[in-house]
């Protein structure tokens, strides 16, 4: 998109605004990312939009925030969509339901939900309750998450997977599960997990469900693609998994075998990669059938993809389908392959996780400051007296021209250079060093904006306006709520929610409240492209400046740390009504100052009584009087139990 400059238009005629809301969700790609959950109203404002009855409900999400500010839930915070996460649930039943009716499929779809993407309670008890319709089960990794399972999940009809690493403690309550009813099913993913399975089974009587995760030779590409392929850190190789058969039926077991589990690969942006890792799944469950299993059940674990980019195409943050050709592709690769055979169909079982949460949730944060690059005011002219570098700077500035560019930021940086360097050898003064540099940033933001109309523009040239970007301070722990970002450069959705109908003036990189040179966000997909600044408003002097993270439902929550004592935010989860009105059904508040204090082994109380001490000497040594040791008291003590973010 080119953004124009502005006209006045001939009088008398009412021509468009320069900036519209269109012009905006086009700059920001709210429509190609937002899977139609989220747009920009005429007003100017970010909506959320939520299906129902063949259209949509919408709710500005600005609304929502001056909602929470009346419930004392101040910035940052988490906002969840309740009516998303049905919807997603739906939708991934639904599409595979259509598949399956549409090639004649001879059986059913288990959806499962991995614990692991978020674990947060409210999260996945709604998605035990919203998936209870279609029995969309749970998976487990660990010996807590199936605790979790076992109490959330009410309908028996749905599955418990348990995947990682179990111990006897962990194979226990899997095979109480069984006892009760629960459809829960081992996983294998090592040979000396057999023996406790085998061994526990028996001596409790309860027969196990069991599943084999294979190593599969399809490799995927993305980001996480070395969860394929040979060098896989899990699964089975082809003979370990011809070494569990044979054990089993040693131990007449064999008909406890009920699954074949394969990962494809996590955030798969290729549809081709799912097609041949599932072909290649298929064999190895023929092949199980033909050793006599029982089988009946194939996991072909996560990989369906979230478009955070919107660009529909194979880059890692994005993907190059739909989720009714991912469903298409599976139910006809597994029919094709096992018709072939005149093997029955199995129940087929995916865990989305990503793409389950993702659209769900927000981070939703103010602006608190700016620091820009703009020059500041010069001088008309250089006094004779100044120092000779100065009037060399000036006179480049004065000749800048869209022809010589480079030979102009060459000549700048070098004269401010040497005015430094004469400056840390005494012979320029403060004031000369501040005008050298403050003379050198009008060259170079000259430069900047005459680029565009540059025939040839050099690589350092090109970084130029990345230089001269403004630094918007953003009232978040990216370490705390984005934590994918600082580790495997995720990149997520950003927009201002308001102010949309204005065009933004201002390219600028955001930073958190860290002290960390890491916490800040410059990388940024719109229009189609990468770019390392993002197009922003000026702040008002009279409100706040609300921007967006969007898609971050998934792993963010969990994996964030306390990386400078930030805690957790406020979260709330808003359940939209028919009428476009919203309801808190949730409300947390982040965490306290003691909060973190004691995760990290402080005891609050006692810091408490601490630093009252402290201040009570103080009284005795006469620094203050009893009425400022209460004042301060008060301050700590509302500091301890405040929130960890900045507060108006």
């Amino acid at each position: 998109m080119t953004l124009t400059a502005s006209h006045e238009p001939p009088q008398g005629l009412s021509l468009p605004p320069e900036w519209s809301y269109n012009d905006s969700a086009n700059l920001y790609g709210v429509r190609d990312w937002g899977a139609e959950y989220f747009d920009v109203n005429t007003a100017g404002e970010a909506i959320v939009k939520v299906p129902s009855n063949g259209g949509s409900i919408e709710v500005p999400i600005i609304e929502v925030v001056e909602a929470m500010r009346l419930r004392g839930l101040e910035m940052p915070a988490v906002l969840r969509i309740e009516n998303l996460l049905d919807h997603r649930i739906t939708a991934i039943n639904e599409a595979f339901k259509r598949a399956i009716e549409n090639a004649g499929y001879q059986n059913e779809y288990r959806g499962v939900f991995p614990i692991k993407v978020n674990q947060q309670c409210h999260v996945v008890e709604e998605i035990a309750d919203y998936g209870s319709r279609y029995h969309h089960g749970l998976e487990a990794g660990s010996k807590a998450e199936l605790i979790i399972a076992l109490t959330q999940l009410k309908d028996h009809k749905s599955l418990i997977i348990c995947n990682g690493y179990k111990d006897a403690e962990f194979v226990e309550l899997g095979l109480y599960a069984r006892k009760m009813g629960i459809n829960c099913v081992f996983v294998l993913e090592t040979l000396g997990e057999l023996d406790i399975i085998i061994e526990r089974s028996k001596a409790l009587n309860i027969e196990p469900a069991i599943g084999a995760r294979i190593r599969l030779a399809s490799m995927v590409e993305g980001h996480w693609n070395e969860d394929s392929g040979d060098r896989s850190i899990f699964g089975l190789s082809t003979d370990a998994l011809l070494t569990v058969v044979d054990r089993l039926r040693e131990h007449n077991l064999l008909h406890c075998m009920k699954m074949l589990h394969c990962h494809l690969g996590s955030q798969i942006p290729n549809i081709r990669n799912i097609r041949s890792g599932v072909l290649e799944a298929c064999r190895y469950y023929a092949g199980l059938v033909a050793e006599g299993a029982e089988m009946g059940y194939i996991d072909l674990g996560g990989g369906l993809a979230v478009d955070y980019e919107g660009r529909r195409s194979n880059e890692t943050h994005s993907m190059n389908y739909g989720l009714d050709e991912y469903c298409t592709n599976i139910i006809e690769t597994l029919q094709e392959s096992l018709d072939s055979e005149e093997i029955p169909h199995p129940v087929v079982i995916t865990e989305s996780g990503r793409a389950l949460v993702a659209y769900s949730s927000m981070l939703l944060f103010n602006v608190l400051d700016v620091r820009d690059h703009k020059p500041g005011k010069l001088p008309e002219n250089i006094p004779d007296e100044g120092h000779d570098l100065l009037h060399n700077l000036r006179a480049v500035l004065d000749s800048v021209t869209v022809t010589n560019l480079q030979e102009c930021y060459n000549d700048a940086l070098y004269y401010r250079d040497e005015v430094r360097e004469q400056f840390h050898r005494g012979q320029a003064t403060l004031r000369e060093r501040a005008m050298a540099e403050n003379i050198g940033l009008a060259i170079l933001d000259k430069i900047a904006g005459l680029l565009p109309e540059a025939k040839r523009v050099s690589a350092e040239l090109d970084d130029l306006p990345v230089l001269l970007a403004d630094i918007y301070y953003g009232n978040f722990s990216l370490f705390q709520s984005l934590p994918d970002i600082w580790a495997i450069d995720q990149i997520f959705p950003v927009m201002p929610i308001h102010r949309l109908n204005e065009k933004p003036t201002r390219q600028a990189v955001l930073a958190d409240i860290t002290c960390d040179c890491d916490g800040k966000i410059d990388h940024f997909c719109y229009e189609g492209e990468i770019h390392r600044t993002i197009p922003l408003h000026t702040l008002n002097q009279d409100g706040e400046y609300y921007l967006g993270v969007f898609l971050v439902g998934a792993y963010q929550e969990t994996l964030g740390d306390l990386h400078n004592l930030f805690g957790d935010t406020n979260v709330v989860s808003v359940h939209i009504n028919e009428d476009g009105g919203f309801e808190f059904r949730k409300e947390f508040h982040g965490d306290s100052i003691a909060d973190v204090l004691s995760y990290v082994e402080y005891e609050p109380k006692y810091m408490l009584e601490q630093f009252r001490r402290n201040a009570e000497q103080a009284v005795r040594e006469g620094r203050i009087n009893v009425a400022m040791r209460q004042e301060m008291l008060q301050a700590f003590r509302a500091s301890l139990y405040g929130y960890t973010f900045f507060e108006r």
